[in-house]
């Protein structure tokens, strides 16, 4: 694992997450595939079965990884 790319993701999510702890959730990070661009995150507490976890994924997780690390493709649910 590219140590300077998991540090990247790892400073995106600082960033995100005490919004998702605003709201009771907790994100955490499970792997980041360098090969493949894939980081793969943990959602808990309230987000675990919330109906808008999704669009928390997508548009504030993901963005703010990617704006930190380019080369991401993807940031999916473990």
């Amino acid at each position: 694992m590219n140590s300077g790319l998991t540090a990247r993701v790892l400073s995106a999510l600082d960033q995100v997450r005490p919004y998702i702890e605003m709201d009771g959730g907790k994100v955490s990070l499970v792997d980041v595939d360098e090969m493949t661009g894939v980081v793969r995150v943990s959602l808990k507490g309230a987000c675990q079965g919330c109906p808008s976890a999704g669009a928390t994924l997508k548009g504030g997780i993901e963005r703010a990884v990617k704006s930190k690390a380019p080369e991401v493709k993807a940031v999916i649910l473990a």
